[in-house]
């Protein structure tokens, strides 16, 4: 069981670990759930993303979290923050981006895990804003970013995507 590095009333986020593979899969490995991306993670794509939010702890102290409903304990998702190429210039943004179980939605759970990543961002990272990247056809992702206190900055395509580009400003905590 690894520390938790963050809490909210009835979730814990956690570094994930390779043992996340299994139930992982049921989230990101669903292709309902991954509709608005490329394509559902197969077992050998979804262990390479595991060993990349490894290497993002390593190198920022922060990644995409292991989302763990407290009632159970069972893994249900991920949330987290990660750099995310925005704009032709080359620059990098902070994201905050969620996945949760599709037997587990609107239920509140990525707004909940979001905030406590949204609130992260700023308190050690100490970030002055914050994007989130999402297709203008999931809904349900946008009204998550909008509760997190996210407006459209803009749209843009990547290769043949159309995206929106959620954001916000984050003031300092006290």
């Amino acid at each position: 069981w690894m520390a938790t590095v963050l809490e909210t009333a009835r979730l814990w986020l956690r570094q994930m670990t390779l043992d996340d593979v299994e139930p992982l899969l049921q989230v990101l490995g669903d292709p309902i759930a991954m509709a608005h991306y490329s394509a559902a993670f197969t077992r050998q794509g979804l262990e390479e993303w595991v060993r990349w939010n490894l290497r993002n702890y390593a190198d920022h102290g922060y990644g995409l979290w292991a989302v763990v409903l407290k009632e159970s304990r069972a893994c249900i998702g991920d949330c987290g923050l990660t750099w995310q190429p925005v704009g032709g210039d080359g620059g990098r943004r902070l994201e905050v981006g969620w996945h949760i179980r599709r037997d587990l939605w609107n239920r509140g759970f990525a707004t909940e895990a979001g905030l406590a990543c949204r609130d992260y961002a700023r308190d050690v990272p100490r970030q002055p804003d914050l994007i989130s990247i999402i297709g203008p056809d999931n809904l349900a992702s946008q009204a998550v970013a909008r509760k997190l206190g996210m407006r459209i900055e803009r749209r843009d395509t990547v290769g043949d995507r159309p995206r929106l580009v959620f954001a916000m400003a984050l003031s300092p905590a006290g």
